[in-house]
């Protein structure tokens, strides 16, 4: 007798978990080197050097208005598939091009995001606390970084969720992500009722991780406005 469609699912279901484990483990990391970048570029947009702004506004244009699905592919077949150190050969995984692919758009919106910030701080504090006798680092360490982190937040949360969902451009180039995961599935069972319900629960998944960030977003919007 032909397993029913629900004993089917459950079966695959932690193949599928673990799928998206990887997902939300290359929206992380791309994310923290997309971040860490970002505010780099940020803080180098505001220098009061002509070529340096020039340099960060090309970079911050260039990967803002790229195709995240261009850049992955970008990254994954520009870089080599190993790397010849000495006499060993050190592979380069293709989910770790794909990290590199989502962290360059990141990467960009980050630095847009924290120079913003920074130039949202009202002219008057910077007076009050050069009148104070404040330097320049202490200004941003002890009254401007304070306030950008929670201006940053919301929009990087948002961010971040979007990152997590183009992680789905993964599969496309190999990595065994969620997607690839619900289309082996597919393939193995080969049932029209499975495939329906496997892609549901692939939008679910999606959509469990991703709704609360969103909701969160929102309350931080609301509570910043409210200041």
């Amino acid at each position: 007798m032909a397993n029913s469609v629900i004993e089917l699912a459950w079966t695959w279901t932690p193949v599928l978990l673990r799928g998206m484990a990887a997902n939300i483990g290359i929206s992380v990391l791309a994310m923290a080197i997309g971040t860490l970048v970002g505010l780099v570029i940020g803080a180098l947009s505001l220098s009061s050097l002509s070529p340096v702004r020039r340099a960060t506004r090309w970079w911050v244009q260039a990967f803002r208005n790229a195709p995240v699905l261009v850049l992955v592919y970008f990254t994954t077949y520009v870089f080599p598939f190993e790397w010849q150190v000495g006499q060993w050969t050190v592979p380069f995984p293709d989910w770790v091009k794909v990290v590199l692919g989502l962290a360059l758009p990141a990467s960009a919106n980050v630095a847009e995001i924290f120079r913003g910030a920074i130039q949202s701080i009202p002219s008057a504090q910077w007076e009050a606390a050069h009148s104070l006798a404040f330097r320049r680092r202490q200004i941003y360490r002890l009254i401007v970084l304070p306030q950008c982190v929670r201006r940053m937040l919301p929009p990087w949360m948002n961010l971040y969720a979007s990152i997590t969902m183009s992680t789905s451009f993964a599969s496309l180039v190999g990595v065994h992500d969620v997607v690839d995961a619900a289309q082996v599935a597919s393939n193995t069972v080969a049932r029209t009722d499975f495939t329906i319900l496997v892609y549901f629960g692939l939008l679910m998944l999606f959509l469990l991780y991703c709704y609360p960030i969103s909701r969160a977003t929102r309350a931080l919007e609301r509570r910043h406005g409210r200041y």
